[in-house]
């Protein structure tokens, strides 16, 4: 894990970076603010520690810049201790406020405590936006949505499943039984009217040409899978 430490004192600067590295962080410096906005934007970090008074640009201004484009945790590292300070950075977007004199082994708690929530946030967002592409088609599996060239599909429940599955396994090649078993959970009892009737709906909402169609294509003998989109 790689750490952006902004901090103009060389005697902080050094001791926390050497004490970093021996718990196996990479820690890249900056002394002030103008080398920080340029150190930041050139490689990707876990974590940012930033102290407020640096020269050239104020710890604050690099916070906001970093702001505009990255949800990076930023903690601060300052000797301004008033709650007044803390509440602006924290405000401004700062994750955590940490105070000087500090224990080193505090900040590696914080950091780590940090580095954690972040992950967890990201992978859970991540899991939330789930979304499975084809073609014109962008299908939402968490909001249960489907997009087609940017404007919402209104399909019905069975609708989405049937596109899903198709979605989840392009390369599969699903007979009328298959279908059936797996969105009704129900035996097939050889009744295909369910799964054409289901079928046709499918195709005349997503498909350009429903009698032509790119998504749900018919594999003649065998059953459907998805097409190679538009």
């Amino acid at each position: 894990m790689k750490i952006l430490l902004v901090e103009d004192d060389v005697e902080i600067s050094e001791m926390l970076k050497n004490f970093l590295m021996t718990e196996n962080f990479e820690v890249v410096t900056a002394y002030d603010g103008e080398s920080a906005c340029e150190k930041f934007f050139v490689d990707e970090y876990s974590i940012v520690l930033l102290d407020l008074m640096i020269p050239k640009i104020s710890g604050m201004e690099v916070m906001k810049t970093i702001r505009v484009s990255s949800t990076v945790p930023i903690m601060i590292l300052s000797a301004k201790d008033t709650d007044s300070d803390k509440t602006l950075g924290l405000g401004l977007g700062a994750d955590d406020y940490v105070t000087k004199p500090f224990s080193v082994t505090e900040v590696l708690a914080r950091i780590k405590a940090n580095i954690r929530r972040n992950t967890q946030y990201t992978a859970a967002a991540t899991e939330e936006e789930e979304i499975l592409t084809k073609g014109e088609l962008a299908l939402n599996l968490n909001a249960y949505s489907v997009m087609k060239n940017g404007k919402k599909v209104e399909l019905t429940a069975k609708e989405f499943e049937i596109l899903k599955l198709l979605m989840k396994n392009p390369k599969k090649v699903y007979t009328k039984e298959q279908l059936y078993s797996q969105i009704w959970k129900d035996a097939y009892m050889g009744d295909e009217n369910a799964v054409n009737v289901h079928i046709s709906r499918l195709r005349n909402k997503i498909e350009d040409n429903p009698r032509d169609p790119d998504y749900v294509v018919i594999v003649w003998g065998i059953g459907y899978k998805l097409g190679d989109g538009k």
